[in-house]
């Protein structure tokens, strides 16, 4: 078999330092960033990491598994991001906000929100994440705010991170993939703030 196969690649030994579970994940958060959870196969996931695909089923027991390794745990700690929230003036509550979701997604890659986004239709664990994600979290910054209408607040603010994100990472319109940070902040925190403190009728 000629060492040009890809076959004999993917089932040769790894290069030594090279972790075969971790390397499955980052295949698998880019697969399922690029067709979502319906489309992304055990074999494609394989194929990109370049192992055999028999060792999806070994570290994670098949494609569920590997999804929620690979998507459904987010790329922060809620515990740590609330700290960083909190930490300044309520009035900046906003701004603080705006910043911190396109800070860490941009630092992930922004593949794993993809991933989330692309696989709501067709697995409930994805939409559930980012619904329990976003209740969970803004009802703690909400409460200390200790605010009206709390519940329709939080659905506001996710509103508008889920549709920033949902362009700039999935459907990566070029105006927004190639706005700076502070650009899309000054833009998009007034309204956050708004949804968060202010009159929503």
């Amino acid at each position: 078999m000629s060492s040009d196969d890809p076959t004999a690649r993917r089932r040769g030994r790894r290069p030594a330092g090279q972790d075969t579970r971790s390397v499955l994940i980052e295949a698998a958060r880019a697969v399922f960033a690029e067709n979502g959870y319906e489309r992304a196969t055990v074999r494609s996931i394989a194929a990109r990491a370049g192992v055999d695909a028999a060792m999806v089923n070994h570290w994670f027991g098949g494609k569920e598994g590997l999804f929620a390794q690979a998507v459904l745990k987010l790329p922060f700690e809620p515990e740590e991001l609330l700290a960083v929230l909190r930490d300044g003036p309520e009035e900046e509550l906003g701004t603080r906000i705006a910043r911190t979701f396109l800070t860490r997604w941009d630092g992930a890659g922004g593949e794993t929100f993809q991933a989330l986004v692309r696989s709501i239709a067709g697995h409930n664990a994805a939409s559930s994440v980012l619904r329990e994600f976003f209740s969970q979290f803004f009802a703690r910054l909400l409460d200390d705010l200790g605010v009206d209408r709390p519940e329709l607040r939080m659905a506001l603010c996710a509103s508008q991170l889920v549709g920033m994100g949902l362009i700039r990472y999935v459907a990566q319109f070029p105006p927004m993939m190639a706005a700076e940070v502070e650009t899309l902040v000054t833009a998009v925190a007034p309204t956050l703030q708004r949804y968060l403190t202010g009159d929503i009728g």
